[in-house]
C-alpha cells in the first residue's frame, strides 16, 4: 500500500501500527488461540475504523488494500505457526 499513491501514507502508517500492535502481542508471550483471535478481532474492527479517514481522504480500504491487509494476516499467522484460518482471522472485517 505504501508503494500506491492512492493510499495516504498517514493511513497506512495507521493502519499498519495495529497490526504491528497484534505481532507484539503474539510475541510476548504464550497465547491461546482464543486470545490471539481475540486480538486479531480487535485489529481488525480498529482498521475498520479508519475507512471514513480513507474516505476524507480520497482513498479507501478496496480491493488492493484488502489483499493486502490479508496477505500481511496470513505472513503473521504463518510464520508463528498458528493454526487460524487468514479468513477467520479477520472475520470482522467491512472491507
Amino acid at each position: 500500500m505504501y508503494k500506491d499513491p492512492f493510499f495516504p501514507t498517514f493511513l497506512v502508517d495507521k493502519l499498519k501500527l495495529h497490526i504491528v500492535k497484534v505481532v507484539h502481542f503474539i510475541e510476548e508471550s504464550t497465547h491461546t488461540i482464543e486470545e490471539i483471535q481475540e486480538k486479531l478481532d480487535e485489529m481488525t474492527i480498529a482498521i475498520n475504523e479508519l475507512q471514513n479517514e480513507f474516505y476524507q481522504n480520497n482513498s479507501e480500504i478496496e480491493t488492493v488494500a484488502r489483499d493486502s491487509i490479508g496477505e500481511t494476516v496470513e505472513e503473521i499467522l504463518q510464520y508463528f505457526e498458528l493454526d487460524i484460518d487468514t479468513e477467520e482471522a479477520i472475520r470482522e472485517r467491512e472491507w
